[in-house]
């Protein structure tokens, strides 16, 4: 019977009310201290007053909490329920003793107090006056409250009957117990202009101690917090922003659509909600609810003068209609004359209830008002808003017609997403409209060939992949060669941007088909695109791919700087220009910025930031990529080129150690979800830095991150990065066999070697992962891979000073790393490790940047202390702290912290046990510890007790901060702490 009972999804974070949540702790805090204090929390039904609440009572210790909530029963309803419910707890934990002898009078509120031996409720005997009975319940409440802080919660205040209402007033204005904090709940959505709290919150407002608190709806953030609670995992971009418009961030209507199974694009709304939203509507008179209809089709916002045009009905007969509805909450009207759905559910349930015919004759009434005043509706929204209604009409020609139109004018706004799915839509209506072709003026090719490139811009990847496969089906590569070769070279870039494939056989086909074609700067173009593309799969080919484009734009009296970006940064790198084409590329800029071409400028940042970023120059960085953000959002490509600005942004942040701000941006990219591999770079970003500070999160975050190393293709600047956080999430883990694993793949990898900037954060993991599974054939072979690697920026030279540094060798000014085959680890009392990651730690000072530096400086400490240079570990230690406290980075603190206190630092361990050096003999104990010895045995060796060798072994243990006396031994010898025993 019970089979079909499905548990609903519960979010258990409290979620977007930290500022009200601590709004009642202060109030909680003034009732302690003896100030009575009144709460009023207000807000839509399904907002999470209820939640907050039971969030706050949870937390609220050494109160005493009690609850009453209002019964919706309307003015003739249970005098005194919400204050009967809350004595009923009292008397269930005192007894009746706590009512002190006036049983008979609080009879009137617990009938159960005047029962009879045999179960009978005769009415009570006292006819004692209303305001004695009040008088009653404030002193039984004081003397509670003496006893320790009194809470009473008290819910749904708007179905409060008139009785309950004095009480509370007498409780706020004339009783005013100390240490009683009162807190009462209403729905402001209820509170229509006749409801009788209205005028009720009105006196309250005017005494002494009475705040209001109004709980408004989540943000598109809090909506994602709350799916994601409820799912069990992060949601899709999409999905948020597809819930968040229709629930607009109500959380009884988030977790309504979650329990109606997967959220995303559910399009019927669960019935248990649709109940909910048309319960109001159907109390309202017949004539409000039929305007309500026609005013559901119109959309969610309307003006009263279209509205007026379309219903046909009297001044007098609809201005009736919609009083009723704003009466009821349904409808809010602004003072410019508009009127808007108080909640888009509503509109989108009472829109779902129209009958077939209806609703389409409703909208084909609104399309044709709009075609005659086009000023009735928000500027610009005109077109869009026609060719919905026709198409909800069925009108396939106009609506094609009125889809194509709205999408030109979609385009003219950079909404290049509406403009996708209008174009979308105009493709599906070509097959219903027989003369298609000549309404619109184009082929159906060029319709294709227009929303591939909408597609593209919005950042639907997938959809424009699937558009030009459709497309090459009806080009004649033949007769239209550069036609041919823009889709092929469009389906190139989406494969590799999908991680389908490198893409490269489209590519080079689509390079065939261009070079044939006639001399023209659509063909100079679409070369340079085209050589661009090949060089992320083949940099020698692309470069030669380049050079022709180069000599033709020279034949043709073009600048340099007027081709595509892509093409000017491949040039530079491929002549091994030190500043890696930075000139080039900001003369690019400024002709971009000139012609007002955004696009081409936005590409120009993305590759400026870029550069800046591997010279070092990491303010210019992240400067040139929030220019390039803030133009990417103006012109609408924050999903596709602006979606690369975010993440070196972000990158930069993280470099200049402005880990908050980057934390800012790499939300920003979350919030639009790059499509395809693109989403990797900012999800890595975001991996590494919750891993630098131990974020609980951390595991998921690597995970889906990692999930990208299983796509077909990956470039090697998405696919490195990757790696790099493999091995470092495998050494904070200490999972050496995955350790290992993620090592075997990072030496197989080519590129590597061939791009430093990626290679050096890679060999610097592999060198910590063959140091911390002591494995000297994987020092040897990452030795012999870093010295094919060429070190040409700051960052470069010291990533290859600490790999030099941690697996032992030197590091020439400005050439590849010198390492001894097989030096895997530091041998205490090495001074030649100690001068390495001295030099280590010079470079990363050079570089700039802080958690480099301090994981460096913590490592020279470690050295530094098997050496016997205390002071060195000191200030290094010192140093490291302090870094990792203001980058906020926990495990890194944590382990300077372990370090200083297994080295003995004065204060390292702030109080706690073991902050001391060993003693003499714990010194001797620990040297036959590390030589194997049992307790037994070092008793004999010592002549002491077994026991006093055991409690020797345990406070070592406890000092040096490991687990067992292996570990102890370990660090005994990394540390060089049995130097002066020997």
């Amino acid at each position: 019977m019970l089979g079909a009972v499905t548990a609903r999804p519960a979010c258990t974070t409290l979620v977007g009310r930290q500022r009200e949540l601590a709004a009642l702790r202060d109030a909680l805090a003034r009732t302690r201290a003896g100030e009575p204090t009144t709460v009023l929390v207000g807000g839509e039904a399904g907002v999470g007053k209820t939640r907050l609440l039971e969030e706050f009572g949870g937390a609220a210790d050494g109160v005493r909490l009690l609850v009453g909530q209002c019964l919706e029963l309307g003015e003739a309803g249970l005098p005194f329920a919400p204050i009967a419910a809350a004595l009923r707890a009292v008397l269930r934990r005192d007894g009746p003793a706590v009512f002190d002898g006036y049983e008979a009078e609080f009879a009137r509120l617990l009938p159960e107090l005047a029962r009879g031996p045999l179960g009978a409720a005769p009415p009570p005997s006292s006819d004692a006056p209303r305001g004695y009975l009040f008088d009653l319940v404030a002193e039984l409440f004081a003397r509670l409250a003496d006893e320790q802080p009194l809470v009473l919660l008290i819910e749904d205040l708007h179905w409060a009957d008139r009785s309950t209402r004095d009480l509370i007033g007498f409780l706020v204005r004339a009783a005013r117990a100390d240490r009683l904090l009162l807190v009462c709940t209403y729905r402001s959505d209820e509170l229509h202009r006749g409801h009788p709290l209205r005028p009720f919150l009105a006196e309250l407002d005017r005494a002494r101690g009475v705040e209001r608190m109004e709980l408004s709806r989540l943000d598109r953030d809090g909506t994602g917090a709350v799916l994601a609670g409820l799912l069990g995992a992060e949601p899709a971009a999409r999905a948020v922003d597809d819930i968040h418009d229709r629930t607009q961030g109500n959380p009884l209507f988030i977790e309504e659509l979650a329990a109606a199974g997967d959220p995303i694009g559910c399009a019927a709304l669960p019935e248990t909600l649709r109940d909910l939203l048309l319960a109001r509507v159907d109390r309202l008179p017949e004539p409000a609810q039929r305007v309500l209809r026609i005013a559901a089709a119109g959309g969610t916002r309307f003006a009263h003068e279209l509205l007026a045009e379309v219903a046909g009905l009297p001044d007098a007969d609809l201005e009736e209609a919609l009083r009723a509805a704003v009466a009821a909450q349904l409808v809010v009207a602004d003072p410019e004359g508009d009127y808007e759905f108080r909640h888009a559910l509503v509109r989108e349930a009472v829109h779902d209830e129209l009958l077939p015919g209806e609703h389409a004759r409703l909208h084909a009434r609104w399309a044709a008002a709009i075609e005659a005043q086009p000023r009735l509706v928000a500027a610009g929204r005109a077109p869009a808003e026609i060719a919905h209604h026709w198409y909800a009409a069925h009108d396939h020609a106009r609506a094609l017609v009125a889809a194509r139109t709205a999408a030109c004018a979609a385009a003219d706004r950079y909404a290049y997403a509406e403009q996708s799915r209008l174009l979308e839509r105009t493709l599906e209506l070509w097959e219903l409209v027989p003369d298609a072709a000549d309404r619109l003026g184009m082929d159906h090719l060029a319709l294709l060939e227009e929303t591939i490139a909408a597609a593209t811009t919005a950042g639907d990847y997938h959809r424009a992949l699937t558009l030009t496969r459709a497309a090459l089906a009806e080009v004649d590569g033949t007769a239209e060669p550069l036609r041919a070769a823009r889709l092929l070279d469009r389906r190139g870039r989406m494969l590799a941007m999908l991680g389908k494939s490198d893409g490269a056989a489209e590519l080079r086909e689509a390079y065939r088909l261009a070079a044939g074609a006639p001399d023209g700067p659509e063909r100079l173009h679409l070369l340079a695109d085209v050589a661009a593309h090949v060089a992320r799969v083949d940099r020698a080919q692309g470069a030669l791919l380049a050079a022709d484009v180069l000599a033709a734009a020279h034949a043709s009296g073009v600048d340099n700087a007027e081709l595509p970006v892509k093409v000017v940064a491949l040039l530079r790198r491929a002549d091994h220009a030190t500043d890696l084409g930075l000139a080039e590329l900001r003369r690019s800029e400024a002709l971009a910025r000139a012609a007002g071409a955004a696009p081409a400028l936005v590409g120009a940042l993305v590759h400026i930031s870029d550069v800046l970023f591997e010279l070092g120059r990491y303010e210019e960085s992240a400067r040139a990529a929030a220019d390039g953000v803030a133009e990417a959002r103006r012109v609408g490509i924050s999903r596709s080129t602006g979606a690369y600005l975010l993440s070196n942004r972000a990158e930069a942040l993280l470099a200049l150690g402005r880990w908050a701000e980057a934390d800012e941006v790499l939300a920003d990219a979350a919030r639009i979800d790059p499509p395809g591999v693109t989403g990797s770079h900012w999800l890595q970003l975001c991996a590494a830095l919750r891993l630098a500070q131990g974020h609980p999160a951390v595991d998921e975050t690597i995970g889906r991150s990692l999930s990208f190393l299983t796509k077909p293709y990956l470039h090697p600047h998405q696919r490195l990065p990757l790696i790099e956080l493999r091995l470092e999430a495998a050494l904070a883990a200490d999972d050496r066999p995955e350790a290992r694993r993620a090592a075997a793949a990072a030496l197989a990898d080519s590129g590597v070697a061939d791009h430093p900037r990626y290679g050096w954060p890679v060999l610097t993991a592999l060198a910590r992962a063959a140091r911390h599974v002591g494995d000297d054939d994987l020092a040897a072979r990452t030795a012999d891979l870093a010295a094919a690697v060429p070190v040409r920026f700051p960052a470069e030279r010291a990533y290859a000073a600490q790999v030099a540094a941690t697996v032992g060798g030197s590091v020439p000014a400005g050439g590849p790393v010198a390492v001894p085959a097989a030096r895997a680890s530091v041998e205490a009392g090495d001074t030649g490790a100690l001068t390495r990651w001295r030099a280590a730690v010079a470079a990363w000072r050079a570089d700039g940047q802080p958690y480099p530096l301090a994981r460096a400086l913590l490592a020279l400490a470690e050295v530094a202390a098997a050496t016997g240079e205390r002071d060195e570990v000191a200030a290094a230690v010192a140093e490291t702290a302090a870094l990792a406290d203001r980058l906020g980075a926990a495990p890194l603190a944590e382990q300077a912290a372990t370090l200083a206190r297994r080295v003995g630092l004065r204060g390292a361990n702030r109080g706690r046990p073991g902050a001391d050096l060993l003693t003499e003999r714990e010194r001797e104990v620990l040297r036959l510890v590390a030589e194997g010895h049992s307790n037994s045995r070092i008793a004999e060796q010592l002549f002491i007790s077994p026991k006093t060798a055991s409690v020797h072994v345990s406070r070592i243990i406890a000092k040096l901060d490991v687990h067992n006396r292996v570990e102890a031994a370990a660090v005994a010898h990394r540390l060089g702490l049995l130097a002066e025993t020997r």
